[in-house]
């Protein structure tokens, strides 16, 4: 047999069992490629981050995290056997937070876009929301038809580092976009006039028209765009995408995830259980930092 042939025969071998070519030239590591569902195993926890934003994450009155997404990661924990952390994580750093392996997972309402898919890799969607506009009564009275909202004179507000950013420059083009950090500074924005509308999602939409009945109001009914959302693992674990793919095909087939999503999502039930007391929310936010 030829030298050719041979490293041939040991580039196939290689490959069949798992190696790359690149790893043969750094030396054969017989253990192979261990995933991150490897680690979880051993470490015995699944570490989740997280952005909190009501539905998908929020902190009750004890200060304990409730929403959509705390249900699901505890529920994959469980499927998994082991327990569940939650590493609270400035959304414009969680993707780079992932990347450097501080967690294992993002399960924070995260939707599929293809600027954050060229940096980690996306699950199958377990849920899609929609995107409403919340307005001013005042400062929007007139305005009637989409097209009306788009136009430079008009102030969006939306959060910072937030996909909505991109459906709102993509129906709204014309319209200036007012960042904010959290849900609270956006609705105060839209409340106090000095934005002319908002995005919200599911539920909420209505609970802040209803807080505020003299002050905003839902000019349209249906979403000016949705979100695709799913779970977000680093690049290359092919199995943790395996397993987190069928975990999320066996759950909508038994119903367990439209069930908590239309609780969370289509109700306003939840909404008794979130802190409104500041103390809690600030304690229960810095506790997650």
């Amino acid at each position: 047999m030829t030298r050719k042939h041979i490293v041939r025969v040991l580039v196939v071998a290689a490959l069949i069992g798992g190696f790359s070519p690149r790893a043969m030239a750094q030396g054969f590591s017989w253990r192979g490629y261990e995933s991150v569902i490897e680690e979880i195993q051993d470490r015995g926890v699944l570490r989740v981050g997280l952005g909190l934003f009501a539905p998908w994450s929020a902190c009750d009155a004890d200060g304990e995290l409730i929403g959509f997404e705390i249900e699901v990661a505890t529920r994959l924990a469980e499927d998994m056997g082991v327990e569940v952390e939650f590493a609270r994580t400035n959304w414009n750093y969680i993707i780079p937070a992932l990347i450097a392996e501080e967690f294992d997972v993002i399960i924070s309402g995260m939707t599929i876009l293809p600027e954050r898919n060229l940096k980690v890799n996306f699950t199958s969607s377990y849920n899609q929301t929609g995107i409403y506009l919340v307005a001013n009564r005042d400062r929007t009275a007139g305005l009637e038809t989409l097209e009306d909202f788009n136009s430079s004179s008009v102030t969006i507000a939306t959060r910072r580092g937030s996909s909505t950013i991109s459906a709102i420059e993509n129906v709204f083009p014309e319209a200036m976009i007012l960042l904010y950090d959290s849900d609270t500074a956006i609705l105060e924005a839209v409340v106090s006039g000095m934005a002319d509308a908002a995005r919200a999602h599911g539920s909420t939409r209505n609970t802040w028209v209803e807080d505020n009945p003299d002050t905003l109001h839902l000019p349209f009914d249906e979403p000016f765009a949705s979100e695709v959302l799913a779970i977000a693992v680093r690049k290359g674990d092919h199995d943790a995408l395996n397993f987190f793919n069928s975990w999320i095909a066996i759950r909508k087939a038994d119903g367990w995830l439209e069930q908590h999503r239309q609780f969370w999502f289509d109700t306003q039930d939840w909404e008794d259980l979130v802190a409104t007391d500041p103390m809690t929310i600030a304690e229960c936010d810095a506790s997650f930092q």
